[in-house]
C-alpha cells in the first residue's frame, strides 16, 4: 500500500495545475563534478531534475543521481534510455514505452527487463507513452531504437498513437522532438493532443527560448523538459 501511495504522489505532482519545468541531465555529458556549475545556471522556474540519456554507460546514472540528491531538494526522476539506467536513489521513474515506433524492444522488451529490477525497489513508477516527433534533426533516440520519428505532416496519426497508449493505461504522454532538435513541438500539435487526453502532457526537445516555452505551456503542456539548451550554456556537449 505504501508503494502505491508513493506512485500516486509522484503522479499527482504532474497534476498540480502549475506549469512545471524539468532540466534533463545526461550522465554521459554531465558528471558529478559539473553539478555546482549546473545548479548555478538552473532556470528559476525549474521544478524537477530528470536524469537519463540514450547511450549511458551502466552505473553512471546511479552515480549522478546520488550526487544530485546531495545538492538539491528538487525531485529527481529517471528518464531512462534502457533498463540499466534504473536506480533506487531517484524519487520516481518515467516508465517509458516508445509508442511512436514499432520496435518491440522499446515497446515491451526493455520494460520487461526493467520490471525485474523494479520488483524489490520502492521506486515510484509513472507509466509514460513516449512519442518521438520529427524535430528536423537526427536524434539519438531514433538512432538507438531504430525507429523513425513521426511526421508533423500527419498529426492525426500522432493522435492515434497517443490515444491508443492512453486507452492501454498510460498515465502521461511525453511528446519528444529529440535532443538538439532544430525546432520544438509546434503549439498546434500540443493543443490538439491536450484536447483529446485526460492525463498530464510532457513536452521536450528544441526548447531554447522563454518565448518557445511560454508558447508550449499556453498550448497545454503540463511540463516542459530542457536539456541541450543548458548543455550549450555550460559547454557540456
Amino acid at each position: 500500500m505504501k508503494h502505491n501511495s508513493q506512485n500516486q504522489q509522484a503522479y499527482n505532482s504532474l497534476k498540480t495545475g502549475t506549469k512545471l519545468l524539468s532540466v534533463l541531465l545526461d550522465p554521459d555529458k554531465c558528471l558529478p563534478v559539473h553539478l555546482p556549475e549546473v545548479f548555478a545556471q538552473l532556470p528559476e522556474a525549474t521544478t524537477h531534475i530528470f536524469v537519463g540519456g540514450s547511450t549511458v554507460d551502466k552505473g553512471k546514472t546511479h552515480e549522478l543521481v546520488s550526487a544530485i540528491r546531495g545538492q538539491t531538494q528538487l525531485p529527481v526522476w529517471i528518464f531512462p534510455g534502457d533498463a540499466d539506467q534504473i536506480t533506487p536513489d531517484a524519487d520516481a521513474l518515467l516508465f517509458l514505452s516508445l509508442v511512436s515506433g514499432d520496435n518491440p524492444e522499446y515497446l515491451i522488451g526493455q520494460q520487461a527487463k526493467a520490471a525485474r529490477k523494479l520488483r524489490n525497489m520502492h521506486l515510484p513508477v509513472i507509466g509514460t507513452a513516449y512519442v518521438l516527433i520529427d524535430g528536423g534533426h537526427d536524434s539519438a533516440v531514433a538512432r538507438v531504437t531504430g525507429t523513425a520519428p513521426m511526421s508533423l505532416e500527419d498529426p492525426e496519426l500522432i493522435l492515434d498513437r497517443v490515444l491508443a497508449a492512453q486507452f492501454m493505461g498510460a498515465q502521461c504522454v511525453y511528446l519528444e522532438a529529440g535532443s538538439g532538435a532544430a525546432q520544438p513541438i509546434p503549439a498546434s500539435l500540443i493543443s490538439m493532443i491536450k484536447k483529446h487526453i485526460h492525463c498530464p502532457l510532457i513536452v521536450g526537445g528544441g526548447l531554447r527560448t522563454s518565448a518557445q516555452m511560454k508558447s508550449a505551456w499556453d498550448a497545454g503542456a503540463d511540463m516542459l523538459v530542457v536539456g541541450t539548451a543548458l548543455e550549450e550554456v555550460l559547454s557540456l556537449r
